[in-house]
């Protein structure tokens, strides 16, 4: 018997752009939309509480039309190299397949300390956004080549109670040169 009672609050609005006030609002949520804006990216934003559930997830997805990507990030068994995945929301993630296409072997999700101090985010907040902190550039992107397939993308602005949409093109030729960020890509079918 399903015990999940809906009590999340989900705004069904769908709103063009950052909100209007601020306030309440994260700084590295804010620095997102800073980012987006300064590169003059169009997107479009839901508000919500942290998603409880895959299925409130899936509410989102619909709402935004879209499929949100899966951001996971990995280390390796000794913490010495972190990586950040990207890949369709619906896959799912062998790490067999991806530790020998990159090569590194025994591949773990990395704790919350190494979120905060490489991407200044959180768990359940792991962006591709978060790349922006990482000046040292201490993280691997990785991308699953299904991800450019998608014409539009969809992810947290480094924060867990709104998600935003843009198109994928935006990422790869206008965020990730901006950030100065190369990707591997790799193929987990």
């Amino acid at each position: 018997m399903n015990t999940e009672q809906n009590t999340f609050y989900l705004d069904k609005t769908i709103y063009s752009g950052r909100p209007l006030d601020i306030s309440g609002r994260l700084p590295k949520e804010i620095k997102s939309y800073d980012l987006m804006d300064q590169l003059n990216i169009p997107y479009v934003r839901l508000d919500h509480d942290a998603l409880p559930s895959m299925e409130a997830c899936r509410e989102v997805d619909e709402l935004l039309e879209i499929d949100i990507c899966k951001n996971l990030f990995l280390r390796n068994t000794q913490k010495t190299d972190f990586y950040l995945l990207l890949m369709p929301g619906q896959k799912k993630f062998r790490t067999a397949v991806l530790s020998k296409q990159i090569g590194s072997a025994r591949l773990s999700f990395a704790e919350p300390e190494f979120m905060e101090k490489y991407l200044d985010i959180t768990p359940g907040s792991v962006s591709v956004l978060g790349l922006m902190n990482d000046k040292d550039h201490q993280v691997r992107l990785l991308i699953d080549k299904d991800i450019l397939s998608h014409e539009y993308f969809g992810c947290h602005p480094c924060i867990n109670t709104s998600s935003i949409k843009f198109k994928t093109k935006d990422l790869m030729d206008k965020i990730l040169p901006a950030i100065g960020y190369e990707y591997t890509l790799v193929d987990l079918s």
